[in-house]
């Protein structure tokens, strides 16, 4: 296939264009190359290249890490319906979508996929997403994987929990937690089957929680990365109780891919962790001082 993918140098993106390149011919193309701003940009680009497939990945980021967090509804609002302009010139469009959909003032454990009806968000990235969920509903080929806790490397260490965490241990520093929260946790590498899925078969539906069976505390993940590193290190949790679970039910997805299965967590916990021991050169350890 030809396949576009939007967002390639950011976390997401990068291990999706390492895994698709193996099978596929993938264009990761520039901001210079591609304003996914400007809609008559990105119908030109779509039109002299006519892709089988897009996975839109690309976002402004708005997490407590960027430069400028502000303005992330109209940015992302206005990617979605620059690609949706030139739907003519693409075949399937995959969405790397978000739990933060549901709106997360009203979270319980185990949202499903219809509950992004029942509330709108209040956050900017919610109500984006809650946007375009009623467009993606209208358009066939497109389709909404919607991720929760994503890990895996090249993620920013700074401030996603299992690197931070993985990289204080590997400085001797203690594991610092905001807040005792469950989190449904997906390996990065889980994803490509899904994605596979869905470049290659009509979805039944036009939005699916890609997420594990079963959530897991961030006390537990701190211990599971001690363990898994060997240490004793001190694990401080700031805030006392638990914080609200994020997580998602899985049935939908599992009964369009019924051989799906999950990384174990330890292992995948365990082959993050020798990737950043192998890169430790690369880890600047003023981003692990403060806890941002």
């Amino acid at each position: 296939m030809k396949i576009l993918v939007t967002g390639a140098s950011g976390f997401l993106g990068k291990n999706l264009v390492e895994h698709l390149t193996q099978a596929h011919e993938v264009a990761t193309p520039t901001r210079q190359e591609i304003d996914l701003l400007d809609e008559c940009l990105v119908r030109c680009y779509l039109k002299a290249n006519s892709f089988d497939a897009i996975i839109h990945a690309a976002g402004k980021p708005g997490h407590r890490n960027a430069t400028d967090p502000t303005g992330v509804f109209w940015a992302d609002t206005r990617m979605y319906f620059a690609l949706m302009h030139s739907r003519e010139y693409f075949g399937r469009l995959l969405i790397a979508g978000s739990g933060g959909i549901y709106d997360l003032r009203k979270y319980r454990p185990k949202m499903k996929e219809a509950e992004w009806h029942h509330h709108i968000p209040a956050d900017e990235h919610g109500f984006f997403r809650y946007v375009t969920a009623h467009h993606i509903a209208a358009s066939p080929g497109v389709v909404d994987l919607r991720l929760f806790g994503v890990f895996g490397k090249y993620e920013d260490y700074a401030i996603r929990f299992i690197s931070n965490a993985i990289c204080k241990t590997l400085f001797d520093l203690p594991i610092t937690i905001k807040q005792n929260r469950n989190f449904d946790y997906l390996y990065v590498r889980d994803f490509f089957p899904v994605v596979d899925h869905f470049l290659y078969h009509d979805a039944r539906s036009r939005e699916y929680n890609v997420t594990p069976d079963t959530p897991i505390s961030l006390k537990e993940l701190a211990e599971l990365i001690l363990a898994v590193s060997g240490k004793k290190l001190p694990v401080v949790i700031f805030q006392e109780g638990m914080g609200a679970e994020y997580s998602g039910d899985n049935s939908r997805l599992k009964q369009e891919l019924p051989g799906l299965q999950f990384t174990e967590l330890a292992d995948a916990v365990a082959e993050l962790y020798q990737w950043y021991s192998d890169n430790k050169a690369s880890i600047d350890r003023s981003k692990l001082i403060v806890d941002k």
